[in-house]
């Protein structure tokens, strides 16, 4: 019996060891730092895509309080790191233009460096580089500071350099359009204008992206765009028709005064 004993406890010793102890089944040297370090990055990388997306939606907000005239922008569906832009050109040599561009936000924006702006049509003038067309920021943003600017005043440049030529020489990236200009002003109206009529000419051309997003064009159809017209101009008119409760106690400048209750038929 005593050998029977023996053996059983033999073979159970056999099989713990067979299985191995606890110290070999967990690692001894957990490190509880690196997991709560593993989890907190974790953490921070979702709060910097949350904070990117609202910083990016209250520039989109501000850019629609600015009103722009002639500048239309929008995120793209895929990234909101990419906008897409069209701009209709209503002064100077580029006058009747529609000219389209990107804006290519930093990964790290606000942080990081200032938005970069490719035009997509072709355009020959001095700030836009002749081979990258990228419009050059560096002399209206010589550093980009997230508390003082933003994409609305990005925009108003693009409107600046077309409305204002002259000044915009200072900035010149394009040495052959500002000779161009200063020497020749005709040559140059004549070659803006000829990029004015290409660009209408490409106006209805079908995207080479998939984006939902992407700012299209079609010809006006009097049969579906008419009624679309007729709608927004009546909508305007009963928004401008529309008169308002005043909350301002007549012969007072007090805000909020409440009119004087009627008196009811005991107290009369």
């Amino acid at each position: 019996m005593y050998a029977a004993v023996k053996a059983t406890k033999s073979e159970n010793n056999e099989n713990f060891q067979r299985q191995g102890s606890l110290r070999r089944v967990i690692p001894s040297d957990i490190n509880k730092d690196n997991v709560f370090d593993h989890q907190n990055t974790e953490l921070n990388k979702v709060y910097r895509i949350y904070r990117q997306e609202y910083v990016i939606l209250a520039e989109y907000k501000m850019i629609q309080s600015e009103d722009i005239q002639g500048v239309y922008v929008i995120p793209s569906k895929e990234s909101s790191l990419i906008w897409f832009g069209v701009i209709f050109v209503r002064n100077g040599p580029y006058e009747d233009g529609v000219f389209r561009f990107n804006i290519l936000l930093d990964e790290n924006f606000p942080d990081g460096e200032h938005p970069k702006v490719v035009f997509q049509s072709e355009v020959f003038h001095p700030v836009i580089d002749l081979v990258t067309n990228k419009l050059s920021l560096s002399s209206a943003f010589p550093k980009w500071h997230k508390s003082d600017q933003h994409l609305w005043q990005v925009l108003k440049y693009i409107q600046w350099i077309f409305d204002n030529m002259n000044a915009s020489l200072a900035h010149a990236v394009n040495k052959e359009a500002e000779k161009m200009y200063r020497n020749d002003l005709n040559a140059f109206t004549a070659k803006a204008q000829e990029l004015v009529k290409l660009s209408k000419e490409h106006l209805y051309d079908q995207p080479q992206t998939e984006d939902k997003h992407y700012i299209m064009f079609e010809p006006y159809a009097p049969e579906i765009h008419d009624k679309v017209r007729t709608s927004m101009v009546t909508f305007h008119e009963e928004q401008f028709n529309k008169v308002g409760h005043s909350w301002v106690l007549p012969g007072s400048y007090k805000s909020l005064a409440r009119p004087p209750t009627p008196p009811s038929e005991n107290e009369s």
